[in-house]
C-alpha cells in the first residue's frame, strides 16, 4: 500500500497551489513492506521520554523538520521564472535485523546498491562504515543514495526497485526558461549535507536550500518558508506505528520583479541571432523599472540543481565566452559615441554652443603632440550640434568638450549615473568609472590635460560604463528633467499573496538641464536614425520614431586589436517612455560599428512589439468639447444637427400617478464620514 509521505495545505498561495497538490499526491513508493503496519495505534507514546519508559532499545520516537518550499520569482506579470516541483530520490530502508553482525548489514545493503546501478545514477557512494552506521543510528529514516529523479523517471524504475529500495519525494527548485535572465536569478544550493550518526530533535527530512547567487541569494530571507514539523513513532521491530504531521510547512514569500519575460526572451534571442557576446537592457523612463537586462552568453540555472558538479562548473568557468558574467551590470566598457550626447548636453545648456551656431570639423585636430582624428577621416566642415549628433563627428566634440571642459561634462555624467553603481539589487555589479583630477593624479601621474579630454568627450579614454548605466544615462536624458532611480525588484509578497513591501518610483537626481537643451539633443538624436546621412539609420522602426546614438570603441588589450559597438536611446524621440542600450562585443581583428552590428539589433526587439508598444505610447484620446448652441449662432455656424433613428430609442413609458404608491424607494440612512467606512476595510502597506 502507499503510505502519504508529506502534505501541504490546499489554502496555500495561488502560485503554489499545483505544486502543493503535486506534493500531497506524492508518495513514499514501497516495493515490500518488511513487516505488517498496524492499522491503529491507542494509547501510543507521544514523546521520546515516553518512549523510554517502555525499556525497548529499538523503539522510537522521532521528530523531524519538513523543510518548507522556497517562495517563487515571477516576472512583472506573475509568470513564473523561478518555482519548485517534486522530485524523487532513491533510498535505502534497512529492515529491523535480529542477531546480525555488521558484515550482514553491509551485504545486505550493498546487494541492493548493485542492483540499483543499472536503473540510475548513484550519486552518493557509500563506504562500508558509512552503511554500518547509518543502521545502528538512523536506521528508521531514509538513507539516500540516487540524484533526485523527475516524477517521470521515477515512474519508470518504480517497479524495478528491490525490497530494501524506496523512492522518497523531496522538493526540487526549478527554472522553466533554462538560461533567461540568469545572471540576475542566480540559483540556490544544498546548506549542507543531512547530519549522520545519532538522530537529532528536528532534523531535516531532506537536504535544506539556500539562496546561492542573484535574488536567490540577496532575497534568500524572504524566500525561505517556515519548515514543518513531522513526528513519527516505531516499535522494538522497526515497525512504524504512528506518522503525524504536527505542523505544516509554509512556503516562502514571492519576488516579483519588474521584468518582462516576454521582452527578456525576445532580447536574448535577438542576442543569440546577432552577437556571440553581447548586452540588451530596456528600461522605462517614467518609473525606471527595468525590463529588461539580458547578457551573452548565458547559462543554464538547472544545472545547478541540486548541485553542480566540480567537472561540470570548472567547465563553465574555462569557458572562453565567460557565461558566468553577466555583461550587462558586470562588465565596464567605453561607452564610445553613445557618450556625445552628454557632452553636447553640457555645452548647450552652459551656452557654450547654441542650436544653430556652427563649429568648424576638420578631418583631425592637434593637442600637443598628438593627433585626433574624425572617425570617417574626412572634414565635415562647419557643423551644428544636431549634424555634429546625426554624424557623430569626432573633431565637433574633441573642441566643444574641450570650450566646455570637462569638469562641466563630467559633473553631469554623475548625475546621469555614471560612475557608480545602480542600487539595483545586483551582485557583482561594477560602478564604472568617471575620473576626476584626483583620480588622475593617483592613476595617471596628472591632472586632466587636453589630451584627456578630448578622448573622454567621444567616450573613450580613462571613462568606463556598463549597458546598465548607458541605458540609465539614456533614461536620464529621454526623462529631461530627472534621472529616475533604477528598481529591479516591484514587490515582496507574502504567502497568502498580501504586499509586504512594494516599490514607488523615485528620483534619483535633478539633472538641472536647460529645456531647449534637451530639446536639440533628442532632435540630433533622432537625425540619427531618420536622417540620410545619420550613422544608425539601420535602427530606424516603421511604427515610431526612435532617437539614437551608434557608438565604436577600442576595447581590451591592443595586441588583441578588438572593438566593440554600441547602440542607444529612447523611443519615441519627442515623447520618450522607454530607454535602451545595446551592446555588441567584436572578435579580435573584427571590424564593427554600431550601425552595422548594433542598431539592427534594436530594430529587431523592438519591430515585432508594435502592436504592443503603440497602445503605450498612444496620447490619451481628447475629451469630446461640447459648444454651446449660442455661441455657435454668435460666430454665424449652424448648430449640428444629430440624426436618430426613433425605431432604435427607447422610450420612457408613462404610468398613472396612483401607481407611485407601489414602487419601492430608497431608504435614507445615516450619514458616515467616508474614512470611517474604509477604516476596516484596508491593511498597511509598508
Amino acid at each position: 500500500m502507499f503510505t502519504k509521505y508529506i502534505y501541504l495545505a490546499a489554502s496555500l498561495f495561488w502560485p503554489f497551489a499545483s505544486f502543493a497538490q503535486q506534493l500531497e499526491n506524492a508518495e513514499v513508493r514501497p516495493v515490500k513492506a518488511s513487516a505488517p503496519i498496524l492499522e491503529e495505534v491507542s494509547e501510543a507514546p507521544r514523546s521520546a521520554s515516553e518512549g523510554s519508559i517502555l525499556t525497548r532499545k529499538d523503539a522510537r520516537t522521532i521528530t523531524l523538520k519538513i523543510p518548507a518550499p522556497r517562495g517563487q520569482i515571477v516576472d512583472r506579470f506573475g509568470e513564473p521564472l523561478v518555482q519548485n516541483e517534486v522530485a524523487y530520490q532513491v533510498a535505502l530502508k534497512f529492515e529491523q535485523f535480529q542477531d546480525v553482525d555488521r558484515d550482514y548489514v553491509v551485504r545486505w545493503a550493498r546487494e541492493r546498491m548493485n542492483q540499483l546501478g543499472g536503473l540510475v545514477e548513484i550519486s552518493y557512494e557509500k563506504t562500508d562504515e558509512e552503511l554500518y552506521d547509518h543502521y545502528r543510528n538512523r536506521r528508521w529514516l531514509p538513507l539516500y543514495v540516487s540524484s533526485q529523479l523527475s516524477t517521470q523517471q521515477a515512474k519508470e524504475i518504480e517497479g524495478k526497485l528491490v525490497p530494501g529500495l524506496v523512492l522518497y519525494p523531496v522538493y526540487r527548485r526549478l527554472y522553466p526558461h533554462q538560461s533567461i535572465a540568469a545572471h540576475i536569478l542566480g540559483y540556490s544550493g544544498s546548506v549542507g549535507k543531512l547530519p549522520t550518526g545519532p538522530i537529532n530533535f528536528n532534523e531535516p527530512l531532506w537536504e535544506e536550500t539556500e539562496g546561492r547567487a542573484g535574488l536567490e541569494k540577496l532575497y534568500d530571507k524572504q524566500l525561505t518558508g517556515e519548515p514543518g514539523m513531522k513526528r513519527l513513532l516505531f516499535d522494538e521491530q522497526g515497525n512504524k506505528l504512528l506518522e503525524e504531521q504536527v505542523k505544516r510547512p509554509i512556503p516562502g514569500g514571492t519576488v516579483v520583479t519588474t521584468l518582462n519575460l516576454k521582452w527578456q526572451e525576445l532580447a536574448e534571442k535577438v542576442l543569440r541571432k546577432g552577437c556571440e557576446r553581447g548586452a540588451f537592457v530596456v528600461i522605462d523612463v517614467v518609473t525606471g523599472e527595468v525590463l529588461v537586462m539580458a547578457s551573452r552568453p548565458s547559462f543554464d540555472l538547472n544545472r545547478f540543481i541540486p548541485g553542480i558538479s566540480t567537472k561540470d562548473f570548472k567547465a563553465l568557468q574555462d569557458d572562453p565566452g565567460n557565461p558566468l558574467f553577466g555583461r550587462a551590470f558586470q562588465s565596464a566598457y567605453p561607452p564610445a559615441s553613445s557618450y556625445k550626447p552628454v557632452v553636447a548636453l553640457a555645452a548647450l545648456n552652459q551656452g557654450v554652443v547654441t542650436e544653430f551656431s556652427e563649429v568648424y570639423s576638420p578631418a583631425s585636430i592637434r593637442i600637443g603632440n598628438h593627433t585626433f582624428k574624425n572617425w570617417s577621416k574626412i572634414p565635415e566642415g562647419p557643423i551644428n550640434v544636431k549634424r555634429a549628433l546625426a554624424r557623430s563627428c569626432n573633431t565637433w566634440f574633441y573642441r566643444v568638450g574641450i570650450d566646455t571642459g570637462p569638469s562641466v561634462f563630467l559633473n553631469l555624467s554623475r548625475k546621469l549615473g555614471l560612475g557608480e553603481k545602480s542600487g539595483l539589487p545586483l551582485i557583482g555589479e561594477t560602478p564604472g568609472l568617471v575620473p576626476s583630477n584626483d583620480w588622475m593624479l593617483k592613476n595617471e601621474g596628472r591632472r586632466i590635460l587636453d589630451g584627456d579630454t578630448a578622448n573622454m568627450s567621444i567616450g573613450q579614454g580613462s571613462l568606463l560604463a556598463s549597458p546598465l548605466q548607458v541605458a540609465q544615462m539614456m533614461a536620464g536624458i529621454g526623462n529631461g528633467g530627472a534621472l529616475p532611480k533604477l528598481s529591479l525588484v516591484s514587490q515582496i509578497q507574502d504567502t497568502r499573496g498580501r504586499v509586504a513591501k512594494a516599490m514607488v518610483p523615485e528620483r534619483r537626481n535633478w539633472l538641472g538641464l536647460d529645456e531647449d537643451a534637451v530639446r536639440i539633443v533628442r532632435e540630433g538624436m533622432r537625425d540619427v536614425v531618420t536622417k540620410g546621412y545619420g550613422t544608425g539609420k539601420s535602427g530606424a522602426l516603421s511604427y515610431t520614431t526612435l532617437a539614437g546614438k551608434t557608438g565604436t570603441a577600442q576595447w581590451g588589450p591592443p595586441r588583441l586589436n578588438q572593438r566593440l559597438a554600441w547602440f542607444a536611446g529612447f523611443l519615441p524621440y519627442d515623447n520618450p517612455r522607454y530607454a535602451f542600450a545595446v551592446l555588441y562585443e567584436g572578435k579580435p581583428g573584427q571590424t564593427v560599428s554600431g550601425g552595422r552590428m548594433a542598431a539592427p539589433m534594436v530594430r529587431n526587439f523592438f519591430e515585432p512589439l508594435e502592436d504592443e508598444i503603440k497602445d503605450i505610447i498612444a496620447p490619451p484620446k481628447k475629451a469630446l468639447v461640447v459648444v454651446p448652441e449660442a455661441e455657435l449662432e454668435a460666430e454665424g455656424e449652424a448648430a449640428p444637427v444629430l440624426e436618430i433613428d426613433d425605431t432604435e430609442v427607447l422610450k420612457a413609458v408613462p404610468i398613472d400617478e396612483s401607481e407611485l404608491e407601489n414602487i419601492q424607494r430608497a431608504l435614507p440612512v445615516e450619514d458616515e464620514p467616508f474614512d470611517e467606512a474604509i477604516e476596516n476595510e484596508t491593511e498597511e502597506v509598508e
